[in-house]
């Protein structure tokens, strides 16, 4: 038997550092001659008996591997081997060199060489590593065939070797299929992150990526949106060699869609809190209408409007069919589109036809859902033609409207639509819509009665004041009122221009503390009372006693006043004060100047004494007075506001009326809160 060691050790060399099944097996080799002596002797051989090649070779197998009992069976064995050229494979006691017996599985066949020579050629290994590999094989297969993880082996190329049959499921590629595949001709559908990249990282790093997860749809149900968890791991040898990379793939969907509930109610809960807190700041209804926009733009809608009903919003009761007014009171978009163009203008009524969503919305007290939109429903949303050709234009594929209910009453709607989120609008968006606007309407509700108040109030108070002033003897007067942020503050500021019998004129500003209807009918009646005891030709202190009798029984109520009387025929005037800013003096020809007057306590303290101080009038001299809302401001100091009101005063005007409005326009903002009540009087020439 001739063999070339030269070659075989060349080939050892090259993979001395590679290791595989054998190696774990441990198989031992050994030949034996016709003899049964042995004449080749592996180290696995070696390591498995004990005894080294010096110690078996040239040695009769029988006598240094097994026990005498069984000398009749080897030989008998061995002859059958050597004589019939059949193999024989089993499982036979063998003596280790320590005296102990092992059971080894022995694999025995024939050789020849080129010379015609005949030798046994024993393979053996251990029987019970043997049977861990062979249990530890079974498992693995057992595992890999039957998982419900898709399982597959790449080699070092990156292309398939094997795969399991729930990646089968999976990918639709049947195992044989996917023999030279790479991994994302295999898996396309791992969404956009490319497996194949992965796969490199990790086949040349050595580290896993574990439970990666992607989202797509597979060709198994290409209709539903599926989540998979995607791990790599590269797969070495017990020496180190790289032999590939393992993938599997857990479908998590319904975790994933679980995590996707949670995120969603997570945020649902985060926009009702912040609707909480960010709707109803004020009483103001327009604004509150526009919190609610804001807060569900674009969280759940790219676009939307508060409407009220026209009817609700004065008060009256509606229609009970047919077309519908409303006033839109906010609109918020996330960004300019054809579709603003398309909304009905804010605070002017629209009429809503019988057929339109937004009319059956408040007409049932019932959500409408459109969740696709096409050029019908579109006419369904629009006031017209036009109108429903901006909405297409602007993309606006899915609309909803939810009802505003407070108190049992509806007062309107709001309506949502998506432009640029490309996802309808489901049940759970509008079961979310519900319940903001069932938080919102309560809001909207109380600001709308509050301006229903404001209004009333503003109404009581204008109907008491004076609607026109004849010029009394002696005098030019104007006047001016002006209600707090120009509507829904409204005080109990009042003035008044009295005419006595004996050629006199009374001249009278007030401020009752407080707003709304309380302080306007308040002030009616301080006012009613003025002019009555005016009339009784007492002097300005005893006028303000009177007074200041009468709103202590309207406790709690209190009011500041300033009665001027004018006497032209004397040239004086005698004024009182109750806790009243002074008057401003401008003479003829002079600086404008505030009168020294003694404050006194405002009305309804009781039981203080007022005093009349006396100022001579002139032809030309004018008197200004005014209640606090013209200089008074939250953050400016009184006697600077004062000081520019004299200011402004050092200027002159074409007229008295030119005068006034000038002071309102420079002296006050827009928001201010509290209202001006104005009276400019001068002396004629």
């Amino acid at each position: 038997m001739r063999i070339d060691w030269g070659e075989d050790r060349r080939a050892g060399a090259r993979r001395s550092s590679e290791s595989g099944l054998l190696d774990v097996l441990g198989v031992a080799a050994l030949v034996l001659d016709t003899r049964g002596r042995i004449v080749l002797w592996s180290p696995q051989a070696e390591r498995l008996l004990g005894y080294s090649a010096d110690e078996a070779l040239g040695e009769f197998a029988a006598r240094v591997l097994v026990d005498e009992e069984h000398f009749e069976l080897v030989l008998r064995l061995f002859g059958e081997v050597m004589s019939g050229g059949e193999a024989w494979a089993g499982v036979f006691p063998v003596r280790h060199k320590d005296g102990t017996t092992r059971l080894l599985e022995f694999r025995n066949m024939r050789l020849q060489d080129d010379r015609g020579n005949f030798f046994a050629l024993g393979l053996a290994a251990d029987g019970d590593v043997l049977r861990r590999v062979e249990r530890h094989l079974a498992l693995s297969v057992g595992l890999v065939d039957q998982s419900p993880i898709g399982l597959g082996v790449l080699g070092p190329d990156l292309r398939f070797l094997s795969a399991n049959a729930a990646l089968e499921r999976m990918d639709g590629v049947s195992a044989a299929g996917h023999l030279g595949l790479r991994i994302g001709e295999a898996l396309p559908f791992l969404g956009p992150d490319d497996p194949e990249a992965m796969a490199r990282e990790v086949l040349d790093s050595g580290v896993p990526r574990v439970s990666r997860e992607m989202v797509g749809r597979g060709p198994a149900d290409p209709e539903t949106e599926r989540a998979w968890s995607v791990s790599l791991y590269r797969l070495d040898d017990a020496g180190g060699r790289v032999l590939g990379i393992a993938v599997s793939l857990i479908d998590v969907t319904d975790r994933h869609r679980a995590a996707d509930e949670a995120e969603r109610a997570r945020r649902q809960l985060a926009l009702i809190a912040d609707a909480s807190v960010r709707i109803g700041t004020t009483l103001d209804l327009q604004q509150t209408a526009r919190e609610l926009a804001e807060v569900t733009v674009p969280q759940l809608a790219d676009a939307a409007a508060v409407d009220l009903l026209d009817h609700v919003l004065k008060g009256q009761p509606g229609p009970s069919e047919g077309p519908l007014l409303f006033q839109a009171l906010a609109i918020v978009s996330v960004r300019p589109t054809p579709a603003d163009e398309a909304a009905d203008p804010v605070g002017h009524p629209a009429r809503y036809d019988a057929d339109r969503l937004a009319t059956r919305c408040v007409r049932t007290a019932r959500p409408v859902r459109e969740p696709f939109l096409d050029a019908q429903k579109l006419q369904l949303i629009a006031r017209d033609a036009e109108s429903a050709d901006l909405l297409a234009r602007s993309g606006a594929h899915s609309y909803m409207a939810v009802p505003l209910i407070a108190r049992g009453e509806v007062l309107g709607a709001i309506d949502f639509l998506r432009v640029d989120n490309p996802l309808p609008f489901t049940a759970e968006d509008e079961a979310l819509a519900l319940e903001l606007a069932g938080r919102a309407a309560v809001a909207i509700d109380n600001a709308r009665l509050y301006r229903q108040q404001q209004e009333t109030a503003l109404t009581l108070q204008r109907s008491m004041l004076p609607r026109n002033h004849h010029d009394p003897a002696g005098l030019d007067v104007v006047s001016r009122y002006l209600p707090a942020a120009s509507r829904y503050e409204v005080g109990g500021d009042w003035f008044d221009v009295i005419g006595l019998r004996d050629g006199r004129t009374a001249l009278v500003v007030g401020d009752v503390m407080g707003s709304g209807i309380d302080a306007a009918t308040t002030m009616g009646r301080l006012r009613t009372a003025t002019q009555t005891l005016s009339r009784l030709a007492l002097e300005p202190a005893e006028v303000l006693g009177h007074l200041d009798e009468i709103t202590t029984d309207l406790d709690p109520w209190f009011a500041t006043c300033v009665y001027a009387v004018y006497d032209p025929k004397a040239g004086r005037c005698r004024v009182s004060t109750a806790g009243h800013l002074p008057p401003v003096l401008i003479p003829e020809g002079g600086a404008p100047v505030l009168l020294d007057l003694p404050a006194g306590a405002p009305l309804g303290v009781g039981g203080v004494p007022f005093t009349d101080v006396t100022v001579p009038l002139g032809p030309g001299d004018r008197l200004v007075l005014y209640t606090d809302g013209l200089v008074e401001t939250r953050n400016d100091d009184i006697d600077s506001r004062l000081e520019t009101l004299l200011e402004l005063l050092r200027r002159p005007d074409a007229s008295l009326g030119a005068t006034c409005d000038r002071l309102l326009r420079e002296l006050r903002n827009p928001g201010d809160h509290d209202d001006v009540a104005l009276l400019m009087a001068r002396v004629h020439a």
